[in-house]
């Protein structure tokens, strides 16, 4: 089964990076410089992970704006001067690098099923998630700190 993988929009963050750490506090957002961690901090637009010295935002976002119980936000971190990661079977290191969270979501955005997986596995998840006529989309989060990681569609 084909799928497609999509990163945060980038327009969405572009424009916090030119303010003052007063105002990203205004919105709820901290500036950071990435350290030595490994793997890095993962960057929710490019779905890559940071290298020492990157400048990042750390901001609470809204990552399922629905009109169900399943409306979600998070804290999720951004890199400067990224291009939103949309590719088609294709998995970026950063998702294979760690335990995920994936859950289907059918068209009233309400959970159908979810599952535990290690990245390096996320194929034969979405090929299982997806095999349900109601599984309209997945959503991707990294299972520790349950954080929002990416999206999945069908292609």
């Amino acid at each position: 089964m084909s799928f497609r993988i999509t990163g945060l929009p980038a327009a969405h963050f572009s424009h916090l990076f030119a303010l003052s750490d007063a105002e990203l506090a205004a919105v709820g957002a901290v500036r950071r410089v990435a350290d030595a961690r490994d793997p890095g901090y993962p960057c929710r637009i490019s779905l890559t992970d940071s290298q020492p010295g990157d400048e990042l935002l750390l901001v609470n976002y809204e990552h399922h704006a629905v009109d169900s119980p399943y409306r979600m936000r998070f804290a999720v971190y951004v890199r400067k001067g990224e291009e939103t990661y949309d590719k088609v079977d294709e998995v970026p290191v950063q998702l294979r690098l760690r335990m995920l969270a994936v859950r289907s979501f059918d068209a009233g955005a309400m959970m159908v099923d979810r599952e535990l997986v290690d990245g390096r596995n996320l194929e034969e998840a979405v090929e299982r998630l997806f095999a349900d006529p109601r599984a309209a989309y997945l959503h991707v989060h990294y299972a520790a700190p349950g954080c929002y990681a990416a999206r999945i569609d069908r292609a």
